[in-house]
């Protein structure tokens, strides 16, 4: 398996001058040096069947998702918008909540683009992308006489 094919066109910043790096990096971290992450999480797993992707995107809904693929770009985003109001006082108190994501992936070829399946279930957006026919290892026993 070589998922290293799978390439995720958003590390392409890390191409930059160190201290472009540096900068991109003290992005990610909040006033408490907590992470800040403008990205989900992914995890890409091989198969002799086909590719899972994996995207770690809690709080949204499967309508705020977005995935295309033009020539070999798989392009998955997601804008999450949430209100809150607070009216127990004579004001009102309004928070808002966005976030969006996008991650693009260049696609091996080996990938079925027509065979392409997604699912969202408890935070976790799942893609199932299917091999080609022909790229699929064929098993095959041979008896000895």
């Amino acid at each position: 398996m070589n998922v290293s094919r799978f390439i995720d066109t958003n590390n392409r910043m890390k191409t930059f001058d160190p201290w472009v790096n540096n900068l991109i990096d003290n992005l990610r971290y909040d006033g408490s040096g907590r992470s800040v992450s403008r990205f989900p999480a992914v995890n890409v797993a091989e198969s002799a069947e086909g590719y899972r992707v994996e995207f770690a995107v809690p709080g949204f809904s499967k309508e705020e998702f977005k995935i295309s693929i033009e020539k070999d770009v798989l392009t998955v985003s997601g804008e999450h918008k949430a209100e809150s109001l607070d009216e127990k006082t004579q004001y009102s108190r309004r928070e808002f909540s966005y976030s969006s994501f996008k991650r693009a992936f260049t696609l091996p070829e080996s990938v079925d683009t027509n065979k392409i399946e997604a699912n969202y279930k408890d935070g976790v957006l799942i893609l199932a992308i299917a091999k080609k026919e022909e790229v699929k290892p064929v098993v095959k026993e041979i008896s000895v006489k």
